[in-house]
This record gives C-alpha cells, sequence and structure tokens, in this order.
C-alpha cells in the first residue's frame, strides 16, 4: 500500500530503499502504453527517405510521466521538442529540454543526441530517469519501481542516465560523458 511510504524516512539505508523498489516493482503492475512505444519506435528509425515536413516532426526530446491512477506509462502532455523546432522557438535543444524537466517530480524522458567525437557525428538515443532530489519519496519509489517495464519496451538503447538534480545536467558536458567520455567534442552542434 503505497499510503503507508511517508513512515520511511531519508536516513534509511540504500539497502532499504533498494529492498522496497523491488518489492514495489514486484507490486507496481505498471504497463506501458502504445502511445509511449510508437513513439519511442519512430525515435528510434531514423528515415532516410523522410521528407523535410516528416523530419521536422520527428521528436528531439519528449517525457514520459505516470498517468494521474499510477497504472501506466504515458506521454507528459506538451512535454517534446521536435526537430522543426530547432532554430525557430528552440535554439538550443539540450538547454530546452533541461528546462522541460518538473523541478519537484520524476520523469521518464528520451533524448535523440547529436554529437560528434573526434573520429565521426553520432545521433544516439538516452533513456533519462528524473528523480530529483525534491520529489515526493512516494513519486521517487513509484517512478524508480517502474522503470524496468519502461526500459524493457525501450530495445536497443545503448544510454542510460539516472539524474538526481539540475546540477547533474545543467553542463552538456556530463551529457558527453555518458555519450562517449573524452572522445566527445560537440553535442547539438557546440563544443565541450
Amino acid at each position: 500500500h503505497f499510503g503507508s511510504l511517508g513512515v520511511f524516512r531519508r536516513e534509511r539505508s540504500e539497502v532499504t530503499f533498494a529492498a522496497l523498489c523491488l518489492l514495489l516493482t514486484q507490486a507496481s503492475g505498471v504497463k506501458v502504453t502504445d502511445e509511449v512505444i510508437a513513439v519511442f519506435n519512430d525515435m528510434k528509425v531514423r528515415k532516410a527517405q523522410a521528407n523535410e515536413d516528416e523530419k521536422r516532426k520527428r521528436k528531439k526530446a519528449i517525457l514520459f510521466c505516470l498517468s494521474k491512477d499510477l497504472k501506466n506509462i504515458v506521454l507528459d502532455e506538451g512535454k517534446e521538442i521536435l526537430l522543426g523546432d530547432i532554430g525557430n522557438t528552440v535554439m538550443d535543444p539540450y538547454q530546452d529540454f533541461v528546462k522541460m524537466l518538473p523541478p519537484d517530480d520524476c520523469r521518464y524522458a528520451l533524448y535523440d543526441a547529436t554529437y560528434e567525437t573526434k573520429e565521426t557525428k553520432k545521433e544516439d538515443l538516452v533513456f533519462i530517469f528524473w528523480a530529483p532530489d525534491s520529489a515526493p519519496l512516494k513519486s521517487k519509489m513509484i517512478y524508480a519501481s517502474s522503470k524496468d517495464a519502461i526500459k524493457r519496451k525501450f530495445e536497443g538503447i545503448k544510454h542510460e542516465w539516472q539524474v538526481n538534480g539540475l546540477e547533474d545536467l545543467k553542463e552538456r558536458r556530463t551529457l558527453a560523458e555518458k555519450l562517449g567520455g573524452s572522445s566527445v567534442v560537440t553535442l547539438e552542434g557546440s563544443p565541450i
């Protein structure tokens, strides 16, 4: 029963938190909606023959949240950046993505990172679990326990990143390190 989670204090050990998350994972039964899976599949498949209009509608970044009844992982309405937004309403997609994250609640996100290493240009999807320290404990526990449900649907993700505060991601260098360490020289066209 999630209502009783408030009795757990932050001082509890990581082992207790991990054990509780494992129990919640088994009990949560959270489902990933078909719409979320469709968005992931669309972001994963790069269509070489896509026309300009199709390219403009491709998602650069998107947030997912739990439904109000806590039974499904759904699209976080209006929380997306389209490729067509870049250069128009979005000048720096990474910074706009960071600003989309709620300061006091958890989210899952997909970010389609464009970067260059010393050898080549690359694009990779990054799965991000946003769990800020300021989020309610209940939210952190439910999101943590439901993370495997969404990860199982996002097959082929090479990069996963758990972020616990804005200081962890405000500088693009942190994401660059996740993508390829010191070999990354630019992210979203900006030098590291």
